[in-house]
């Protein structure tokens, strides 16, 4: 009789136990379908406010395929820090690394219509911001206390929030044609196939097990991208192509877009590396509380925020961004059992091996940009669910409710106001100099500035407010971060 069992449950609990290699293969795929879409999407994201994104007809377009490719290799190379480890570096854990999405509201105003020329400040800060974030593993777990729920809550909620637009901009028919006026933006073409992802997507989810619930973003994805070649919004032609012109093998280019120390982006990629640390934080105690039934060890913290800031470095010097756990992939080691983490560097290899052939990238570059779109509503829309889902172990009572209001109408307000208005026109940040309209231009840095100052200064109690509260929520005040909510962002 053949043994369909993975393991003894004894086995499956053990970081370090492998699996028969013809089980151990698709559970590593499964692993990297779950973040596939998840950790393109950035890449894409970023090249399209540079202006060399989908539909621009810049001459500086086949360099997304670098982006995509590099994205793919660094989570690859980062994932396997966590799962092999170099010394103190990397938690010996089934941890799968991927893009942030989480830096992307940082990412924008620095690129921002600049084309290539803008990535050198980026990588810059990216390198930098990931060294600091690997520094940040020598004391994380000291100032857990500065980002309770509330904080955190709200900053991936406004990551969401600064997001959510750029989905329906892609699912109408991308910036560049809003930008020239074209008449087939937002048309009911456009719209059904951004509709027929999402459609897929949510059926899947709700409705199919296993593997198939798991990848519903990207099965969503490959169906919208079949209905476009079907209904003309994707010719064959530009998939072969693009197909043909892309090289078999290609290995990544140090500091490709050059290096250029900015302030505005040190101090942006710094800022955010606190908030990206401590989520980390949250995701190697989902993996060991649902995977092995303990609590992680400080030396499993500690290795996993080591990876995750020299993963990110390492990837900004190749033109890689920002890496962190992505949180889809703990809440898949919790439903399959498997707490191998041989099978999450199974996982990785394919990543890497993706990343240094061109051809893959080339087939993802050829995906409309309403497909994308599609996609996009669901992950972005799913960041802002998970805020409010940290928020929801938040105490609201009149004091917490007064932080959140400023620190949210303060970072939104700067969000919608300074980002949309049109070049040239005066904004609330004009007479700010560079670096510091930079930074506030995002929102989030300000928001997240403001509640942490507003938590750490104000009393437990307004005046008047004895211990009565507006609504429910988990007992204690509100400290302490249950999760890396945050990732789950695209982590649909």
């Amino acid at each position: 009789m053949a043994d369909h069992s993975i393991g003894t449950p004894e086995q499956l609990r053990d970081p370090n136990y492998t699996p028969a290699l013809h089980k151990a293969v698709p559970l590593g795929i499964q692993h990297v379908l779950a973040m596939f879409v998840s950790n393109v999407t950035p890449a894409i994201i970023v090249a399209g406010a540079a202006g060399f994104g989908f539909g621009s007809n810049s001459p500086d377009f086949p360099e997304l395929l670098y982006l995509i490719q590099m994205s793919m290799l660094f989570a690859g190379v980062a994932t396997l820090l966590q799962t092999v480890t170099i010394g103190p570096v990397g938690a010996a854990l089934p941890i799968v690394q991927g893009t942030s999405f989480a830096f992307i509201p940082i990412m924008i105003p620095l690129v921002a219509g600049k084309g290539v020329d803008g990535l050198a400040a980026l990588f810059g800060g990216v390198i930098v911001g990931g060294l600091f974030h690997a520094f940040i593993g020598t004391f994380v777990k000291r100032i857990r206390f500065a980002l309770p729920p509330l904080v955190t809550g709200l900053v991936v909620t406004m990551i969401g929030l600064a997001l959510v637009k750029v989905g329906i901009e892609y699912a109408a028919g991308g910036v560049p044609a809003k930008a020239s006026n074209s008449p087939e933006y937002g048309s009911a073409l456009n719209w059904s196939v951004a509709g027929v992802v999402i459609l897929v997507t949510l059926g899947l989810k709700f409705f199919a097990r296993g593997m198939l619930s798991v990848s519903a973003v990207l099965i969503g994805i490959v169906a919208g991208y079949v209905y476009s070649l079907v209904v003309g919004v994707l010719s064959l032609d530009a998939v072969t192509g693009s197909w043909e012109s892309a090289a078999v093998f290609a290995l990544p280019s140090p500091f490709r877009y050059g290096f250029e120390f900015s302030v505005a982006a040190v101090i942006g990629f710094c800022l955010m590396a606190f908030v990206s640390a401590v989520e980390t934080v949250g995701d190697v105690s989902g993996i060991t509380k649902g995977g092995a039934g303990r609590e992680a060890t400080d030396r499993e913290i500690q290795g996993a925020t080591y990876a995750d800031g020299l993963g990110t470095a390492v990837a900004g010097v190749f033109g890689g961004f920002p890496n962190t756990s992505f949180s889809q992939n703990v809440g898949l080691i919790a439903m399959t059992g498997v707490m191998s983490r041989h099978v999450v560097t199974i996982g990785a290899l394919f990543l890497i091996l993706c990343g240094l052939v061109p051809k893959v990238g080339s087939v993802i570059r050829t995906v409309p940009i309403e497909v994308l779109g599609g996609g996009v509503i669901v992950m972005f829309g799913m960041v802002v669910a998970a805020g409010v889902s940290m928020l929801a172990d938040v105490i609201w009572n009149r004091r917490n409710m007064v932080i959140f209001a400023i620190a949210l109408s303060i970072g939104l307000g700067l969000q919608l106001e300074v980002l949309n208005v049109a070049p040239g026109a005066p904004n609330a940040l004009q007479f700010l100099p560079d670096t510091l309209r930079v930074l506030a231009a995002s929102g989030i840095l300000p928001a997240a500035f403001i509640a942490i100052v507003l938590n750490l200064v104000l009393p437990e109690h307004l005046a008047a407010e004895g211990s009565d509260q507006v609504s429910g929520g988990l007992s204690g005040n509100g400290t302490g971060l249950q999760g890396k909510e945050a990732a789950s962002a695209a982590n649909v």
